[in-house]
């Protein structure tokens, strides 16, 4: 099994959106248009590289990294992971492994300090981070907005999102 971890490229929406329906099973599906519109930004939007786990042509797993410009730390950028997915039938094989050093090496290519996420609930997600070299140091907070989203227990989310 070869892994080939890419930017994501004009012709990879299909494949992310079988891959986030694996990290959100409670999403409704884009409409075809919109999915195309915000791909476009996304694909526009500078600073941002969506990474593909690419197995023989079919999209395994990705990776959502944004530079940040920061006026601290000597003006050293920041680099957010977000949306971070490996397709269930591919899990334990390494391929999240190759997306956390790839986008690492992202992070020292645009001169970052440091890489941040926020990992979904669960001692899994942690351990696998932990693993990757990343470390609890922080607590992270969250204020979902807007009326529409499920509520889960204490109104949050019913799944926990990267």
């Amino acid at each position: 099994m070869t892994i080939t971890i890419r930017p994501a490229s004009e012709t990879d929406l299909h494949g992310l959106l079988a891959l986030y329906a694996e990290l959100n099973p409670d999403d409704a599906p884009l409409p075809a248009e919109s999915a195309g519109s915000i791909w476009q930004a996304v694909r526009d939007q500078q600073g941002r590289t969506v990474l593909v786990a690419d197995l023989d042509g079919t999209l395994v797993g990705t990776a959502d990294c944004v530079v940040l410009p920061n006026l601290t730390r000597g003006g050293r950028s920041i680099l957010v992971v977000e949306n971070v997915v490996v397709s269930q039938a591919h899990r334990r094989r390494g391929v999240g492994r190759h997306l956390m050093d790839a986008a690492a090496q992202l992070a020292e290519s645009t001169g970052c300090y440091k890489m941040q996420l926020l990992a979904a609930d669960g001692q899994e997600a942690h351990t696998f981070y932990e693993a990757c070299g990343f470390r609890p140091l922080a607590q992270g907070f969250r204020r979902y907005l807007g009326q529409d989203r499920p509520a889960g227990p204490a109104g949050e989310p019913r799944r926990s999102e990267s």
